[in-house]
């Protein structure tokens, strides 16, 4: 399978700066496999392909605050950095990716808050873009998080030009968000209300709630042609005894359905379905 398969043209005012006023009132388009025909429909409408006994697997996963803004040291520089992962409590250690990298090296001290009462030190080149931070914080582990969360602002994807606002917070989380971990929401989940959970709660669809924390491998660009030579990055995924059962016992009933809502549920489905001692 080549890259080039999958290059075409999207004009840039087709990309939404803001979301649908109501989550499950975006647009939805339904592929009909056996005729091909395509309808468009709202996204409250999937009500109308599920059925009693049918499951959903959603991911849990809570995006939190991962962008932040510093200062270098002596330059000034203004420097984002990306929070990608917590390494090491205690140390204070964190992946994180740098723009633009060509200024970080390591030994470099970056100062974050009006105050600077946040320093950061480079201590390793991990990519072209990632390094390895250690925060300086004097101070409670917790008061050192709260700090982080005051600083940082919601991480919304690059092809919004926008400036981050308040009402991000809550509109770039899914309404089932609970296990914060994630640096990019399973955005397939956005379009879900609590009241079109519930009423396909009601029309007796099972949910399985699983995790899977999305991290560096949504950022990192496909620069091969061949796409089997492309690395993929690594993702923690937590998938609960329950949710084996759910999913499970979807395949001992063979007239039902299991949607998968995005590509990384699909890929922890797969492993919930294989792994019978969950």
């Amino acid at each position: 399978m080549k890259l080039s398969m999958f290059k075409f043209n999207l004009p840039k005012e087709l990309l939404a700066e803001y979301p649908s006023k109501n989550r499950d009132e975006s647009k939805l388009m339904v592929v009909d496999r056996a005729t091909g025909k395509i309808s468009h429909k709202k996204f409250k409408d999937i009500i109308n392909y599920f059925d009693d006994g049918d499951v959903m697997v959603l991911n849990d996963t809570k995006v939190f605050p991962a962008r932040m803004y510093g200062n270098k040291e002596k330059t000034g520089a203004k420097i984002e950095v990306f929070l990608l992962r917590e390494l090491n409590a205690e140390s204070r250690l964190w992946d994180v990716l740098v723009d633009p990298a060509r200024k970080i090296r390591i030994g470099n001290k970056l100062y974050f808050g009006e105050n600077d009462n946040v320093v950061a030190e480079v201590i390793d080149n991990t990519t072209s873009r990632g390094r390895t931070l250690r925060f300086l914080f004097d101070g409670p582990y917790e008061d050192f998080r709260k700090a982080l969360y005051d600083l940082g602002e919601t991480p919304l994807p690059k092809y919004i030009k926008r400036e981050v606002e308040e009402s991000d917070i809550e509109r770039y989380q899914t309404v089932f968000a609970k296990n914060e971990g994630a640096v990019a929401a399973p955005t397939a989940g956005l379009h879900f209300s609590r009241e079109l959970l519930k009423r396909l709660e009601i029309k007796g669809v099972n949910y399985a709630n699983v995790t899977l924390h999305i991290g560096l491998g949504t950022f990192r660009m496909v620069e091969v042609e061949d796409l089997t030579k492309h690395k993929m990055d690594s993702e923690e995924a937590i998938i609960t005894s329950e949710a084996c059962k759910i999913i499970n016992s979807w395949q001992r009933q063979k007239e039902k359905s299991v949607c998968s809502w995005n590509n990384r549920n699909a890929r922890v489905r797969i492993f919930g379905i294989n792994n019978r001692s969950c």
